[in-house]
């Protein structure tokens, strides 16, 4: 099938181009079973193994530690080709919840040794890595958040529950965040790395859900939990910092993959209006649904653009909140509207679990939510404006 939209480039840094090479070798594999493994709820592990061998959860990390120098903008031309290809969007997502929340952070921020000791078994995929930072009652208010971090000497300890934890269930390593002074405002947050296992840390099973179920939530209860001082990434009180950074890649590297499966959507939706037949015609010569076909494709350009406008500033040392916020309202909703219009078009077949049209309303039905919710922000870019 050829593509509707123009592919990602493939760039001069040729490590990138080979883990884009292996991610489609790859994909076929990962696919297969796919659509039981939704039905199912179940993380494949089989599948996050393919995936590392890719290289991928290496990619922007320190040579050293098995990975290789790569832009931002690398990435997303990557983990785009990670979405045209792969149909697991719940896969997907646990990705980029590791390559930004763990593999970022650690190595944007962590201590030389938290790197060495660490960054190995993320670059390999061999560890998952999570973040925890939703608490129940304070949702997307990170500056009421009431997990608490006690200097003890060399160790802190950590109390506290943490909700909506992606790949929680599953992960080897979570990049806490919690309060670690009574004085209000952004100074008072740290992060802190908790391994599996570290006694007082409970992990919880998967939270039911009804959207990209594949990719594991649940909770993360944290009592009286102590972890060597040296597991504070970045310093006491510079928590935020990393937290706003590590949001954008997220928001970068997340979004961008849906892009990646929307041109798979589209591509799908030319080739079915083009074959299927309606009153002595070829679906794709109504005019309605040209024009839906259109809009699809206005959708996805606009949400890609927007994302590599956002991508290429942060890589050129920006900030970028703004042009990151709108990218993501942009994306997730654009998703939403092309998956709707994908089922429209392909009938009752749409709603079949077998043609994988209704997964993507399902899926992307938590973009709006997920890596800061809609609302939180269009208050940053209302903030941008001067308002």
């Amino acid at each position: 099938m050829v593509s509707t939209t123009a592919a990602p480039p493939q760039g001069k840094d040729t490590a990138s181009a080979r883990i884009r090479e292996r991610i489609e070798r790859v994909a076929p594999a990962i696919n297969q079973g796919h659509l039981d493994r939704d039905r199912g709820a179940v993380f494949s592990r089989d599948a996050w193994r393919e995936l590392a061998g890719t290289g991928l959860f290496g990619a922007c990390l320190p040579e050293e530690v098995g990975g290789h120098a790569c832009s931002l903008t690398d990435l997303m031309h990557m983990v785009e080709d990670l979405g045209y290809t792969v149909r697991d969007s719940g896969l997907n997502f646990s990705a980029a919840t590791h390559l930004a929340s763990t593999g970022f952070a650690l190595s944007g921020f962590a201590s030389p040794r938290l790197r060495r000791h660490h960054l190995p078994s993320v670059a390999a995929g061999t560890a998952i890595g999570c973040h925890a930072i939703t608490e129940p009652e304070t949702g997307s208010d990170v500056l009421a958040m009431s997990a608490t971090g006690r200097l003890d000497g060399d160790h802190i300890e950590l109390n506290g529950l943490k909700t909506y934890v992606t790949n929680g269930p599953v992960a080897d390593l979570a990049v806490v965040y919690v309060r670690t002074s009574d004085t209000p405002g952004p100074l008072g947050l740290s992060a802190v790395l908790v391994p599996r296992g570290t006694p007082g840390a409970d992990f919880g099973p998967p939270l039911d859900k009804t959207t990209l179920r594949t990719s594991p939530f649940g909770r993360l209860r944290m009592t009286g939990c102590r972890v060597p001082r040296a597991n504070i990434i970045g310093g006491v009180g510079t928590g935020f910092l990393i937290l706003d950074r590590v949001m954008t890649w997220e928001i970068l590297i997340a979004f961008v993959i849906n892009v990646g499966e929307m041109r798979h959507r589209l591509d799908r939706v030319v080739e079915r209006v083009g074959a299927r037949r309606q009153f002595g015609r070829p679906l794709a010569d109504f005019q309605g649904v040209r024009n839906t076909v259109v809009e699809m494709h206005i959708a996805t350009q606009s949400a890609r653009q927007a994302l590599h406008f956002a991508g290429e500033a942060v890589s050129a040392g920006h900030r970028a909140t703004a042009e990151t916020a709108v990218a993501k309202i942009l994306t997730s909703e654009a998703n939403i509207r092309t998956a709707q219009a994908a089922v429209e078009l392909f009938g009752g077949e749409g709603v079949l679990t077998d043609t994988g049209m209704e997964i993507g309303v399902r899926d992307a039905l938590s973009g709006p939510i997920y890596s800061g919710s809609n609302a939180v922000q269009r208050q940053k870019i209302a903030k941008a404006l001067g308002l």
